[in-house]
C-alpha cells in the first residue's frame, strides 16, 4: 500500500474520501451489532467501548501510530520510523500514490479503530471501563501498529520479504483482533453464569441493523484498499458482496440442518463471517473464488462459535469463532485460489502456482496470531495486576450500564430515589451464545 510520489488524482481522491467515511461508519455499526447481542443491562457499556475506541486510537495514530506503521522501515521490516510523528512533514500537497497522504493516513486510521473495537466483543459484560481506556491505546501501539507495518508498510517483512498476500486486512485486522480477543478473555475469565445461565441477545433488530451497516461500510474497507477508483476496486467490491451472500447462506444451511431453524442471528453472523474471510482475499481471487471463500467461512464459522463451550473460554460475542477463524480461512485460501489476473503475479495451488504461496500465507498467519496473542496476553496480565481488568462481581451482576455509566438503555421503571432500572426484555427464541 505504498507508492512513489506523483500527483493527486481527483477521481481517486473522491473515491477514497467516500471509502474512508464508509470504514469509519463500520465502528458505530459494530457498536449496534455488539450492543444488540449483549443482555439489556450492559448495552450502553458495549456501545461505549466501540465509540471511545474511535477517540483513543485516533490520538495514538496521529501522534506516532501512522509514522511507525507507514513510515520508512527502521528495524529490519519490523517497525517504521518516527519521521512523521505528530503528522510532521505532511501537508495538503503531500501525495501517496494518487491520493493526498493525509487522506491515506486517515483511511488507514479507520482500520486501526475498528480493529481495536472488535476485541471488546470477547470480553463483553465484565471488563472495567477504566481498564479498557488504557488497554486500547496500548494495544493499538504495541500490536496493531507493528503488524500493519509488517503487512502494508514500506519494507515490512511480510509484504517485502515473505511475499504473503493480504489485500485489505485479514492479518492486521481479523487475525490480530481474534487472537487478541482470545488472549484477553483468557486473562479476564468467564462471565458469571457462563454455561449455566441463558445469555441471549436482547435486541435482534439492533443486531441486524448493525450487520447491515457493517456490510455497507465493508465496501469502503475492501474496495477502498485498491487506493483508487479503478478496476481492482470494482472487482474487490463485487467479491465483497458475493462472499457476504454465500457466507450468510452457508451459515443458514448449517443452522437448518443442525437445529432445524434458520435464524436472524445466524443470517447476520454468516454475512459477517463471509465478509471477514473475503477481506484478505478480495484483491487476489476471482468471483468464483470469492463465492467459495464466503461459503467456507459461513459453514466453518457456524461450527467454530461453539468451540468455546468445549474448550471453556468465554469469548462473549464470538470474536474468535468469526474473526480469527474467518480471517484464517480467507488468508489461507489465497494460497489455493489466487489468480494471476488479480494479483499480477502470484497464483494459488488450484491455478498452477504450487504450494509456495500457500506456505507463505501459513507462515504469515502463524506469525501474526502468535504475536498478537502473546503481546495481548502480556498487556492483559499487566493491567490486571495494576488497575484490575475485571469489573466487580456486584457491578457485573447489576449491569455495567447502571453501575459504571449511571444510565440505562431501556427505562421501564424506577427504583429507590428515582434511579432508573432496566428490566430484561422478552427473551428471544435463540440458542444460548450462538452469536458472532
Amino acid at each position: 500500500m505504498t507508492f512513489a510520489a506523483a500527483h493527486a488524482d481527483t477521481g481517486d481522491t473522491a473515491w477514497m474520501l467516500a471509502a474512508t467515511a464508509l470504514v469509519l461508519l463500520m465502528t458505530p455499526g459494530l457498536a449496534l451489532f455488539y450492543g444488540g447481542m449483549v443482555r439489556t443491562k450492559s448495552v450502553l457499556n458495549m456501545l461505549m467501548m466501540s465509540f471511545v475506541s474511535i477517540a483513543l486510537v485516533t490520538v495514538v495514530w496521529l501522534a506516532v501510530g501512522y509514522s511507525l506503521a507507514f513510515g520508512h522501515d527502521s528495524a529490519a521490516g519490523l517497525i517504521g520510523g518516527l519521521d512523521h510523528a505528530g503528522m510532521s512533514g505532511l501537508g495538503p500537497d503531500s501525495v501517496q500514490g494518487t491520493v493526498p497522504t493525509l487522506l491515506f493516513a486517515t483511511f488507514q486510521l479507520t482500520f486501526a479503530i475498528i480493529t481495536a473495537a472488535l476485541i471488546s466483543g470477547a470480553v463483553a459484560d465484565r471488563v472495567k471501563f477504566g481498564a479498557w481506556l488504557v488497554f486500547v491505546p496500548v494495544w493499538a501501539l504495541l500490536v496493531y501498529v507493528p503488524v500493519a507495518h509488517w503487512v502494508w508498510g514500506p519494507g515490512g517483512w511480510i509484504l517485502d520479504r515473505l511475499g504473503a498476500l493480504d489485500f485489505a486486512g485479514g492479518l492486521p485486522v481479523e487475525i490480530a483482533s481474534g487472537a487478541s480477543g482470545l488472549a484477553l478473555c483468557l486473562v479476564i475469565g468467564p462471565r458469571l453464569g457462563f454455561k449455566k445461565d441463558a445469555m441471549r441477545p436482547h435486541n435482534l433488530p439492533m443486531v441486524m441493523l448493525g450487520a447491515g451497516l457493517l456490510w455497507f461500510g465493508w465496501f469502503g474497507f475492501n474496495a477502498g484498499s485498491a487506493l483508487g477508483a479503478n478496476g481492482l476496486a470494482a472487482a474487490a467490491f463485487l467479491n465483497t458482496l458475493a462472499a457476504g451472500c454465500t457466507g450468510l447462506l452457508g451459515w443458514l444451511f448449517v443452522e437448518q440442518k443442525r437445529d432445524g431453524h434458520p435464524t436472524t442471528l445466524g443470517a447476520a453472523s454468516g454475512a459477517v463471517a463471509g465478509l471477514v474471510a473475503i477481506t484478505p482475499s478480495c484483491g487476489s481471487v476471482s468471483l468464483l473464488g470469492a463465492l467459495v471463500v464466503g461459503l467456507a467461512a459461513g459453514v466453518v464459522c457456524s461450527y467454530a462459535v461453539s468451540w468455546k463451550f468445549r474448550l471453556n473460554y468465554d469469548d462473549s460475542l464470538d470474536v474468535v469463532g468469526v474473526h480469527l477463524v474467518g480471517g484464517i480461512i480467507g488468508t489461507l485460501l489465497i494460497g489455493l485460489c489466487a489468480e494471476k489476473a488479480m494479483t499480477g503475479g502470484a497464483e494459488g495451488l488450484l491455478y498452477g502456482g504450487g504450494v509456495t504461496q500457500l506456505g507463505k500465507q501459513l507462515v504469515a498467519i502463524v506469525a501474526v496470531a502468535a504475536y498478537a496473542f502473546g503481546v495481548t496476553y502480556g498487556i492483559g496480565k499487566l493491567l490486571d495486576k495494576t488497575l484490575g481488568l475485571r469489573a466487580g462481581e456486584e457491578q457485573e451482576h447489576t449491569g455495567l450500564d447502571l453501575t459504571v455509566h449511571a444510565e440505562t438503555a431501556y427505562d421501564h421503571g424506577v427504583l429507590g430515589h428515582g434511579a432508573p432500572v432496566a428490566h430484561s426484555l422478552v427473551p428471544t427464541a435463540q440458542k444460548v451464545d450462538t452469536q458472532a
